[in-house]
């Protein structure tokens, strides 16, 4: 990386970190320096992530964590805490999501998303907002980041994913009302939304008929990398960006303008 953001001394736990966006961003974060906390329901997945982050030098931890389950989270947030010290850094990324027209969403369909879009995203941030703003108390200096991973479907409705789209909108004024309550105590607390990434889970789809249909409608007939997402994430997660709080970000190649 050409420009390194001084993470050093700082403890990051990423939810989600077992594949695509979230293994990404531990690694990022690991690379410049902060300790990770790997975070999800497939262990195994975030062993190799582990072993992978150590072999290059950096700090990393495993805890397991289904953030649909209040108590999953709590017991996360504390073994997290008590493997790698105070968290100053949460990037919240855990999502989900389903594809069908409105007319067709079940109740079980909508919960399966609102469960880990939002009411999961909400009680994760409370967990770990509390442990930051109990120790600003302690030490008013000291700097802590939530980055809530929203979507650039929270502010552009698209088509068969309703939805996912309401999650995403919900996380974005959650994103919002935790800025406005929690940055007395230097908890900052913004939103990424991110446009259309290629990842190992959807690679397949943008070689489809349909997926090179959807990239021609981009503003530049392109997908994103995980790795365009570096600079906004590093930004938001380091005390460069003291001054930034309640921002919502959209990092899509301009599809939503």
């Amino acid at each position: 990386m050409t420009t390194r953001f001084d993470l050093d001394g700082k403890t990051a736990l990423v939810t989600g970190a077992s594949s695509g966006l979230g293994a990404r961003f531990a690694r990022v974060l690991a690379d410049n320096g902060a300790q990770v906390v790997l975070a999800s329901r497939r262990v195994d997945r975030l062993k190799e992530l582990r072993a992978e982050i150590e072999a290059t030098g950096g700090q990393a931890h495993v805890v397991a964590l289904d953030v649909t389950d209040p108590a999953s989270i709590r017991a996360a947030v504390e073994q997290a805490e008590n493997d790698a010290g105070p968290i100053d850094i949460l990037v919240n990324n855990s999502g989900v999501s389903t594809t069908q027209r409105l007319v067709d969403v079940t109740p079980e369909d909508y919960d399966f998303v609102f469960d880990t879009n939002t009411r999961g995203a909400f009680f994760v941030a409370q967990e770990v907002g509390r442990r930051m703003i109990a120790r600003a108390g302690v030490d008013p200096a000291r700097q802590a980041r939530i980055v809530n991973i929203a979507s650039m479907a929270a502010l552009r409705v698209l088509a068969q994913i309703g939805v996912y789209c309401m999650s995403k909108a919900a996380v974005v004024q959650m994103t919002k009302a935790m800025a406005l309550e929690w940055g007395r105590y230097n908890v900052n607390v913004n939103a990424i939304c991110p446009g259309y990434i290629e990842t190992e889970i959807n690679a397949d789809h943008w070689q489809t008929e349909a997926g090179q249909k959807l990239i021609r409608m981009l503003p530049r007939r392109r997908v994103g990398k995980p790795e365009d997402l570096d600079g906004v994430l590093l930004l938001l997660a380091s005390d460069r960006s003291s001054f930034v709080n309640g921002a919502v970000i959209a990092a899509d190649d301009g599809f939503g303008v």
